[in-house]
This record gives C-alpha cells, sequence and structure tokens, in this order.
C-alpha cells in the first residue's frame, strides 16, 4: 500500500506564513484610516476626540500626494482630509 502523507507539511517554507501584500497609495487609490496607526497620532490629537466612523470603514479617495502625506475625499458632505500614507491602507 502505498504512503500517503506528503513532506511538504514539514518544510520550513509552508510553515511561514504569505507576507501581506502591500499595495503601494497612489492618486485615485480607495483607502481606509488604519485605527491603530491613527488612534495617537497627532492628527488624532489635533481632531475631535471620538473620531467618525466612516474614517476606518472607508472608502475614501486618494486626491494628492505630497511628500508622506496624501489628502483624501470622503463620498459624504465633509471637507477632505490631510493624512500620513502609514495611516492608510488600500480599501
Amino acid at each position: 500500500m502505498a504512503d500517503t502523507t506528503t513532506t511538504a507539511d514539514a518544510s520550513p517554507a509552508a510553515a511561514a506564513p504569505a507576507a501581506p501584500v502591500v499595495t503601494p497609495i497612489k492618486k485615485g487609490t480607495l483607502v481606509k484610516v488604519n485605527r491603530q496607526a491613527y488612534l495617537g497620532s497627532l492628527e488624532a490629537a489635533a481632531s475631535d476626540p471620538l473620531p467618525p466612523a466612516y474614517l476606518f470603514e472607508g472608502p475614501g479617495e486618494v486626491l494628492a500626494l505630497k511628500g508622506d502625506h496624501a489628502q483624501v475625499r470622503w463620498n459624504r458632505p465633509v471637507p477632505d482630509v490631510w493624512l500620513r500614507l502609514d495611516q492608510l491602507e488600500a480599501a
């Protein structure tokens, strides 16, 4: 009778988790705010104590990029905001 066990399960490559795919943020990208990166930041300290839920639900559209910041427009009647790129993730 043939052995039905595979050696792929024992290889180190199979045990390592896949690295998350990072989408580069550019003009037109749909984004949402990463809650952990935003809370406790300078931007959060300068805003309302309780951030609105739409920031974290998304999507907002990147309108412009300047340095390490992006201007984001939400599909709501609210002003555009500038946020650091490390606080954004693709929606």
